[in-house]
């Protein structure tokens, strides 16, 4: 998929957000992934950064975290006038919920060869398990999104030994 300029600029600048979020996730001990939100105007929704050391719940991926604000604050559940911004690909639990949530697009940095479920691994929004069709992004901001993840792996390895 081809890009405008002034639409990768875009989705530089909430790529930039999310690498922040997911900071400060990496910052708590959580692996460092950020998402956010944004409507149709591209104004923030919701945002959200894993959470599932702190909150002791499996289902606390920053994606999920920014759905399920996003929903309470739209009052629906049905975001097909969203886009999502991720740093990682997502898992197949969070592409699940980004199937029913019928987010609009995705947009994500770096590819997940471990659990990616958009397209790396297994590809849930194409399969015939999927009743939407998410438009998809990929490789925004990759480096910076795959260096953070690297890094903070690193860092964990080296605070174990």
């Amino acid at each position: 998929m081809s890009l405008e300029y002034s639409e990768y600029l875009i989705h530089r600048q909430w790529m930039d957000h999310v690498l922040k979020l997911a900071q400060m996730a990496g910052d708590a001990g959580e692996v460092p992934v950020g998402a956010v939100i944004i409507d149709s105007s591209g104004y923030l929704i919701a945002e959200g950064e894993n959470r599932k050391q702190r909150d002791q719940d499996p289902t606390a991926h920053a994606e999920i975290i920014a759905l399920k604000a996003a929903a309470r604050k739209l009052k629906t559940w049905r975001l097909n006038q969203c886009t999502l911004y991720v740093t990682l690909e997502p898992c197949p639990m969070c592409a699940g919920a980004i199937v029913q949530a019928r987010i609009g697009l995705l947009v994500y940095g770096v590819d997940d060869p471990k659990t990616g479920a958009i397209r790396t691994v297994v590809n849930i929004p194409d399969s015939a398990a999927s009743n939407h069709r998410l438009r998809v992004i990929g490789g925004i901001m990759e480096t910076a999104c795959r260096q953070q993840l690297q890094a903070w792996f690193v860092n964990r390895r080296h605070s174990s030994e």
